[in-house]
Parts: structure tokens; C-alpha cells; sequence
């Protein structure tokens, strides 16, 4: 990687960096131009130019009035073809990774920032135990033991016949029906460890930029704060974007706990025979696989508690030992439980439903409990560092940590009752009516039931917050034709302007919405947990005897949950796939993707891959590289998610590199999404930091923009960052000069503002050269000051 950039001693050319948005953007749409040249990188992410600037610095006297365009891709590092919809179906697991991100900012709490990670990594191994039980809860409760034990249910299914008790062949018992079905959840947890690998090996793997000092100058810790020593912000230390060994190690745990949850549903049938009748097994196998179980488990949980993050440094190291043997020991167990299960046992029939509903059952409160547990360290750090801008007032990491266990809980039940009414036909399973088989277990079908009264519930909220809106945009109208001048307005022109206003503010009133959400998530899982667990029968039975109202209303809960999961998992994938094939989709909608996405794997695995981890590394190198070479002047242009690109990019350079780079971001959720959710990480310290250490920042923004907003720096950090905002549209209606009606731009297109030119040209007048060193009147040595402008020049 390229040194530093050296203090030049003569003005070069100047470069402008481009990085798209949310929905990716073509070369050719980035750069105007039909043709382009790609000048480094391969077809996942790469940079792009035009023919004729290829060999721009060769002839600088070509560029002595704009910037050499230059347009960085990386589109295809979240999208592409139709079948990358399947990540969505991880999605519980990418938003309890967000989770870990989401920590309220907190100085000298070393001890409750672990805590907060460490109890978000279990929440993370809950989620994967749970999916892995919802996969045995189908292929060897509901299937191979259930249906396949019962002539009237297997004879309806022609492909389950050799595993029929009718037919009495090798595979009727019931121990050797669940090994072979254990194979459908095995292959379930090395599909996942194998993606994991292979996105582990593109992403993590890739070392970013080196050189820098993981200490270098860094700003104070808050404008106007005294003096003292400051650590470099976490997105720039040189191991932020390299985690390798953390996922390796939690790629390990995760892979061992699926394995031994299979484990444990196929030993526990064949070890509870073997206990209550006599038989050719001696029941002390199943007691010692029983045995390495737990100690196995144990194990898991100390490797998920022991070690979090390493930022501070490049951490080459991987736990062989850990990331070699302990799934391929869980592998092995797996494997010796599943012979000690196929061991012949004369006169075993399979009754009932498997013990399952114990594990959910535990797997449940054992989630409530550390998102309660959370909750209390979430809040004793925002109350340490209180900050007015963190939403929920440090909670939002909770909150969105019971949203993860709501989502793998809705897809785990729905799953389960959508396979067992297609096995038992016309019935309904667990209704004791016409059913052939006992069905999923009953805390499956109250957390089915519970969906319904939730979405009720949450119309009220819904409603007042239309209203909210709809007054908002009232409010607004006059204002607007005071602001064009109108003598004539035109209200429905007007009217289309307010609510375009009143809706794109909408976005600041996410976290209320989401607050009341979790709060009743946790509320209904605690009720459906209790009566389960009071009743032992599914809500439409255990209210039998009650009123005919009550009895109507819990059967239609029951039934319309189940129906609600299924259509909304097919419609959910169904959306996914058009994101990931249709652009104009993947606007709408890819926003919450995007920034779930960009985040490392810091709790869970089996997550999506972050391509910030790719992007962040690539953009820094390029910057590095370009003004060490040619000694230029840089402006790096970010829209919408590409500003945090860029401004986590600007964070990796060293000292004297940011020197030399300006940043223009447009559309940027910097501080209305990421400083108000991740304030850790993005909060008014960091940014403030940012604004120091960089040469000089302007951040453009709309009123209708939903995303996009300010970034809220005062000008106690230097030269004001915020331009805004910016009128949209730019003509309110018919002119000579625009004859047809301008759209509201909202989002997309600031290009098509004369501001951003106008921006955009400041930024690279005050990209003065930078002598060496500059004495002030003091005599104190300043590196890196452009001549006529203050230190702290932002």
C-alpha cells in the first residue's frame, strides 16, 4: 500500500471521487457518458473513467478548470441476481448484528461496553439454536416421527412410505426414521457455515489499508472540551474493517451449537427409551452422549463470551484450534448420537409429538431475559454519556435485538404450522379435530396467535400518526408559497409540496414506532409463553368452556396468525427477489438493507456479509494512492449511503492524506440515521472529529429528502458544514424558462442543483497547496494548514 502523502511542493490536478447510493448506479449514469473505462478493480467494485480521462494526469493543463470525474461502483457488492433474495431469509441474524452497533456512546465503561456485546452475541447464538429447532421441529417431530408414525398420515404421502410404521421395513422404528431425518437440519448448518466461509474468505479477509498510525492526530473529545488525550474514533483504527478473527470464532460456535442442537433432538427420544423399557441398548450410551452434549454446550457459550472485537490493530491471528475442532467434534457427537439412535429397538412406535416444546420453550424466556438484561445496560451507559440526538434514549439497541428475536420466532412458528397443516391435510393439528397428528408445539401456535391482536394494536399508533402527518403538511402550505412568492399559488401544487415535506419526516418518527413494537412484542411473548405453558394446549383448545366470544376470538387468532405468517413469508421473499432484479425497487426499499449491511459481523456469523468491509478499504487505498502519486487536490463525493462510505473511508487515511481531501456528501443519513442510531460511532463526537481532521466538508440537503438530512456541526468546529435546504423543486410551476412542470427531486438527482457545482468549486478553491509545516505567531509548528485559513478549518 502507498505511504502517506508527502506535503507537495506545487499544486497538481484536482480529482473528483464519486460514490453512489442506495440502489447502486451505473458507470455510465454516474459519469454522463455512455462509455467508460474501467481504470482498477474487478467486476464486484471497481473504478471507472471516462476514455478521455484515462491519462488525466499526464496532461493536467486539460483540468485546469474542473476536476477529473472519477465514479466508484459497488453495486454489485449487495445486489445482482434474483437468487441473492435467499439472504433475506437470514435477516433475524443481520438485525441482532445491528443490534451489537447500536450501543449508546459511553467513555471509561469498559466493563458494561463488554457486557453490552457479550449479551448480544448470546442473543445472536439464541437466534441460530432457534433456527436450527425450527428445522428439527419439521423434518423430525412433525415428519419422521409424527406423520411417518401414523399409517393414515404416511399413506397420504407416497415419498414417506419406506419410513411408514405400516410397512415394517429397516427404517420403520421410530430412532432410525429421526436419523435420517437429522441429515435435513445438518445440511441446513453446513450450508450456512459454508457461506459464512466463503464470504468470510472475500470480505474479512481482505486487509485494508496500511500504513497509518492507529494514534494519529486526533481531534479533542467534544467542541469546546478541554484538552486531553483522545482515541482515534473506532471506524478509523485499522482493524475495524478487518474482523477475521472474531467471525472465525463465532463461525465455529454457531456451526458447533447447530450441530448440537440436532443432537439433542435425535439422542434425547432414543435416551429416554432406553430409560423407561428394557431393550438391547445399554442406557449409559445415551447418558454419555448426554453428557458430552452439555459439556459441548458449555464450551459453546465460553467461545461466544470470551472475546469480542479487536480494532486497534491488524489481528492476523486465528484460533485454529477453536475454528478446526469444535464443530467438527459437535459433527462427530452429532454422528454417534444418530448410530445410537438407528441401534434396533424391537416394539419402539413413535407416539405423541417429541419433547420440542421444552426447548423453545427455554430458548424463549432465555431471550426475553438478556433483552431485559440489555435494556438495564443500554440505559446505565446512556446515562453515563447522555446525548439528546440517540433515539429511545440509548434503547434502540434493545429494541431492535427483540425485533430479531420477534422475526426468527415468527418464521420459526410459521414454518412449523404451515408444514403441519400440510401434512395433516383437511385437520387441524393440535385441534384434537380430524387431525391426524398432534401438530408443532403448543408455544409455536400461541406465538402464531398472538400476531393478529399485534397488528391491532399497532393501527391505533398508525392512525394518530397519519394524522400527525397530514396536520404537518396543513401547516406547511402557507409557508411554502411564501417561500417561491407566489402571488397565484396553485394549491394542488402546493399541497403536493407539503406532503411530500411532511412525509419525508416520517423517517424521525421510526424510533417511536419501533419503541412501541418491541415493547409489545415483549409484553404478547411473555403472555403466549404463559399460557403455553399454564394451558399445555393451543389457545382455540385451552379456551374451551369459556365464553362462545372468547372461544370464536382465540380459534380466529390461531388460524388468521398461522395464514398471516405463511402469506407474509412468501410476500417478504417475494419483494427481496424484485429488490435484488429491479432497481427502482431496491430504492424503495433497500435503505434498511443497505444499513444493515454495512456493518462488520460483530455477533452473528451467519449474517449477511458487510461490503463496507470491501468498499471502505478500497476507497481509502484509492485516495491514499492518487495524491501520494500525483500530489493533487481530491474532493470525494458521496450521495446517500456513498457519504458514509466516504466519510468512514476519509476516517481510515492517514494525517497527512486527509490533509489534502475534501468531502461533499448530498442526501446523507449520516447523522439522521446512523448519528441518531449508531451514536457510538457516528454520535457529535465523532462527527466533530471528522470535521477537524479533514480538510474541509460540506454536507447538502432537502426538506424532501426522506433519508438524507443535516449533519447539526456548529460552526464552534470551523467553517460550517450544513447547505440547507435546498429548494425542491427548484421552480414551483410553469416559467419561459422551464415550460414544463419540474418533479420533486426528494432523494435523487442533487446533481441537478446549480448548488452542487457551485459547492463542489468552493471545496476545491480551498484545496490550496499545503506546505510542510507553517509556524503561527506563537511559533507552535502547524502541519498541514492551507495559508490563510484556521486550524481547525473544517
Amino acid at each position: 500500500m502507498p505511504p502517506a502523502t508527502q506535503a507537495p511542493q506545487s499544486e497538481g490536478p484536482a480529482l473528483e471521487l464519486l460514490v453512489h447510493g442506495v440502489g447502486g448506479a451505473t458507470p455510465q449514469e454516474m459519469l454522463v457518458d455512455p462509455r467508460t473505462v474501467r481504470v482498477t478493480g474487478d467486476a464486484t467494485a471497481a473504478i471507472y473513467r471516462r476514455p478521455g480521462d484515462v491519462d488525466a494526469e499526464a496532461h493536467p493543463e486539460r483540468y485546469r478548470d474542473r476536476p477529473i470525474p472519477e465514479a466508484y461502483c459497488w453495486s454489485n457488492l449487495t445486489s445482482g441476481n434474483g437468487s441473492r433474495a435467499l439472504w433475506l431469509l437470514l435477516l433475524p441474524f443481520m438485525v441482532i448484528n445491528i443490534a451489537h452497533w447500536m450501543r449508546p456512546a459511553a467513555t471509561r465503561r469498559p466493563r458494561a461496553i463488554r457486557l453490552y456485546g457479550v449479551l448480544v452475541r448470546l442473543l445472536a447464538l439464541s437466534l441460530t439454536v432457534l433456527l436450527t429447532a425450527a428445522v428439527c421441529e419439521v423434518a423430525l417431530d412433525l415428519t419422521a416421527w409424527q406423520c411417518a408414525g401414523v399409517p393414515e398420515c404416511s399413506d397420504q404421502r407416497s415419498w414417506l412410505g419406506f419410513l411408514s410404521a405400516a410397512q415394517g421395513g429397516w427404517w420403520s422404528q421410530p430412532g432410525r426414521r429421526l436419523a435420517l431425518a437429522a441429515l435435513a437440519p445438518t445440511a441446513l448448518v453446513v450450508l450456512l457455515w459454508y457461506l459464512s466461509n466463503r464470504t468470510w474468505s472475500a470480505y474479512e479477509s481482505q486487509r485494508p489499508l496500511t500504513g497509518a498510525d492507529p494514534e494519529d492526530d486526533v481531534p479533542p473529545s467534544a467542541p469546546g472540551a478541554d484538552a486531553a488525550p483522545a482515541v482515534r474514533p473506532a471506524l478509523g483504527r485499522p482493524g475495524f474493517w478487518y474482523g477475521r478473527r472474531l467471525v472465525a470464532r463465532l463461525r465455529a460456535a454457531h456451526t458447533a451449537a447447530g450441530f448440537l442442537t440436532v443432537t439433542a433432538f435425535v439422542t434425547g427420544a432414543a435416551a429416554r427409551r432406553d430409560r423407561s423399557a428394557a431393550g438391547p441398548v445399554p442406557e449409559v450410551f445415551g447418558l454419555l452422549i448426554e453428557t458430552a452434549l452439555v459439556a459441548g454446550a458449555l464450551v459453546v457459550f465460553a467461545v461466544v463470551c470470551r472475546r469480542g472485537r479487536s480494532e486497534r490493530r491488524l489481528d492476523n491471528r486465528i484460533d485454529r484450534a477453536i475454528v478446526t475442532y469444535l464443530p467438527a467434534t459437535a459433527l462427530v457427537l452429532l454422528v454417534l448420537a444418530a448410530l445410537h439412535a438407528a441401534w434396533s429397538r424391537p416394539g419402539w412406535v413413535s407416539a405423541g409429538a417429541l419433547p420440542g416444546d421444552v426447548m423453545f420453550r427455554v430458548v424463549t424466556l432465555a431471550q426475553g431475559a438478556l433483552v431485559v438484561l440489555l435494556a438495564v445496560v443500554a440505559l446505565n451507559l446512556y446515562r453515563r454519556s447522555p446525548e439528546p440526538r440517540t433515539v429511545m434514549r440509548g434503547l434502540g439497541g434493545p429494541a431492535v435485538a427483540m425485533l430479531a428475536c420477534a422475526l426468527g420466532g415468527v418464521m420459526t412458528g410459521g414454518v412449523a404450522q404451515r408444514v403441519a397443516d400440510w401434512l395433516d391435510g383437511p385437520g387441524s393439528p393440535g385441534m384434537g379435530r380430524s387431525a391426524l397428528i398432534e401438530g408443532p408445539p403448543v408455544l409455536l401456535s400461541w406465538q402464531a396467535s398472538v400476531i393478529p391482536v399485534l397488528l391491532v394494536l399497532l393501527v391505533i399508533p398508525g392512525l394518530v400518526l397519519g394524522l400527525r402527518t397530514y396536520r404537518a403538511a396543513r401547516r406547511l402550505e402557507p409557508l411554502i408559497d411564501a417561500e417561491y412568492g407566489q402571488e397565484r399559488p396553485d394549491p394542488a401544487r402546493t399541497r403536493q409540496i407539503a406532503r411530500i415535506r411532511a412525509t419525508a419526516a416520517l423517517t424521525d418518527s421510526a424510533s417511536g414506532m419501533l419503541g412501541l413494537l418491541s415493547g409489545a412484542t415483549l409484553l404478547l411473548g411473555a403472555g403466549a409463553v404463559g399460557g403455553a405453558w399454564a394451558s399445555g394446549q393451543v389457545p382455540g383448545l385451552a379456551m374451551d368452556g369459556s365464553s362462545p366470544f372468547v372461544e370464536s376470538v382465540a380459534e380466529a387468532a390461531q388460524s388468521t396468525g398461522s395464514w398471516l405468517i405463511g402469506f407474509g413469508f412468501l410476500v417478504f421473499v417475494a419483494c427481496g427477489r424484485r429488490a435484488y432484479r429491479d432497481a427502482s425497487a431496491r430504492r424503495t426499499i433497500g435503505i434498511l438493507w443497505d444499513v444493515g449491511t454495512f456493518w462488520p459481523r460483530a455477533a452473528h456469523p451467519f449474517a449477511p456479509p458487510c461490503y463496507a468491509e470491501r468498499a471502505v478499504p478500497d476507497l481509502a487505498s484509492r485516495m491514499s494512492g492518487w495524491t501520494a502519486r500525483t500530489r493533487g487536490r481530491l474532493v470525494i463525493s458521496g450521495h446517500s449511503q456513498g457519504s458514509v462510505l466516504a466519510a468512514s473511508a476519509v476516517w481510515q487515511l492517514p494525517a497527512e492524506t486527509r490533509g489534502r481531501v475534501a468531502l461533499l456528501t448530498y442526501g446523507s443519513p449520516i447523522e439522521r440515521l446512523y448519528g441518531r442510531w449508531f451514536p457510538a460511532y457516528f454520535g457529535p463526537v465523532q462527527l466533530h472529529g471528522l470535521h477537524r481532521s479533514v480538510h474541509c466538508w460540506r454536507n447538502l440537503w432537502r426538506a424532501t429528502d426522506p433519508i438524507g438530512g443535516e449533519v447539526r456541526l456548529g460552526e464552534e468546529s470551523g467553517p460550517e458544514v450544513d447547505r440547507g435546504p435546498l429548494k425542491d423543486p427548484l421552480v414551483y410551476g410553469r416559467t419561459p424558462e422551464h415550460p414544463l412542470p419540474e418533479p420533486v427531486l426528494g432523494h435523487s438527482d442533487y446533481q441537478a442543483d446549480p448548488v452542487f457545482a457551485e459547492e463542489r468549486a468552493r471545496l476545491l478553491e480551498r484545496l490550496v497547496p499545503v506546505l510542510p509545516h507553517q509556524a503561527d505567531q506563537s511559533g507552535r509548528a502547524v502541519r498541514g494548514v492551507p495559508e490563510g485559513l484556521p486550524e481547525t478549518a473544517g
